[in-house]
C-alpha cells in the first residue's frame, strides 16, 4: 500500500478564454491547459480507487450495491497508459509487505467504513518507510456507526475496480490523472487539503 497524495485525480480542460471578473479582461494563457479541476476524496488513498487501472476485472453475475441492477463494465483504451498503482508496481502478491495482501472490493460492497486517517496512526502505517502496518494501525475493519457499511479485516487494503468506480475510471480515461503524488504529511484531511493545494 502506498501513501499517497489523497488527491485522487487531476483533471485539465481546455476552454475558451472568459473572464470571472465582469469588465476584467483575462489574459490568453501560453499552453492548451486553462483549467485545473481536483477531484479530492477524503481518507480514501489512490489506490483505493484506481489499485488496477486500467484493468477491470469485468465479473459476470455482479450487480450494484442494494440493487439488482447489473454491475457495469469497464474496457479502457487500447492506449491507456498503465498507471502507477499496486498491480503495475508488482505489489499485489509478495512485493506488499502488509499482513494482509490487497483485495478488490466488488460492486456489490461499493459502500465501505470510513479508515483510519489520524496523525499517529498515519505515522505507525508508515513505519519509518517500511510501509507494512496499514492493516494493523489505520484499518477500521467494523462499521462502528452499523450503517450497513461494507468492513472486513484489513479493510484498508481493499480496492475498487472499475466495474465499482466506473465513473472515476472514465474521467480517468479522458483527462489526466495524478498517480505519483506524495504528501509531505500524515493526518486528518484538512492539514492534507491545504498541503495539496498549497504545496
Amino acid at each position: 500500500m502506498k501513501l499517497r497524495s489523497r488527491a485522487v485525480a487531476v483533471c485539465a480542460t481546455a476552454a475558451a478564454t472568459t473572464s470571472l471578473v465582469p469588465g476584467i479582461a483575462q489574459a490568453a494563457t501560453t499552453t492548451p491547459i486553462e483549467h485545473v479541476v481536483v477531484i479530492y476524496s477524503e481518507n480514501i488513498s489512490f489506490d483505493h480507487y484506481f489499485g488496477t487501472y486500467p484493468n477491470a476485472l469485468n465479473k459476470d453475475g455482479e450487480k450494484l450495491q442494494g440493487s439488482e441492477k447489473d454491475a457495469p463494465k469497464f474496457t479502457a483504451k487500447k492506449d491507456t497508459p498503465k498507471a502507477k498503482n499496486l498491480e503495475n508496481d508488482g505489489v499485489m502478491g509478495d512485493k506488499n509487505p502488509n499482513s494482509v495482501k490487497p483485495f478488490r472490493i466488488g460492486p456489490d460492497h461499493a459502500v465501505t467504513t470510513d479508515q483510519n486517517h489520524h496523525y499517529g496512526d498515519e505515522q505507525a502505517a508508515y513505519n519509518g518507510g517500511k510501509m507494512d502496518k496499514f492493516p494493523e494501525t489505520v484499518s477500521t475493519d467494523i462499521d462502528k456507526s452499523s450503517n450497513g457499511y461494507y468492513a472486513v479485516p484489513g479493510m484498508t487494503m481493499g480496492y475498487y475496480d472499475g466495474n465499482t468506480v466506473t465513473g472515476m475510471w472514465n474521467y480517468a480515461q479522458n483527462f489526466a490523472m495524478n498517480d505519483n503524488s506524495y504528501s509531505t504529511i500524515f493526518g486528518p484531511s484538512t492539514p492534507g487539503a491545504l498541503n495539496l493545494i498549497s504545496g
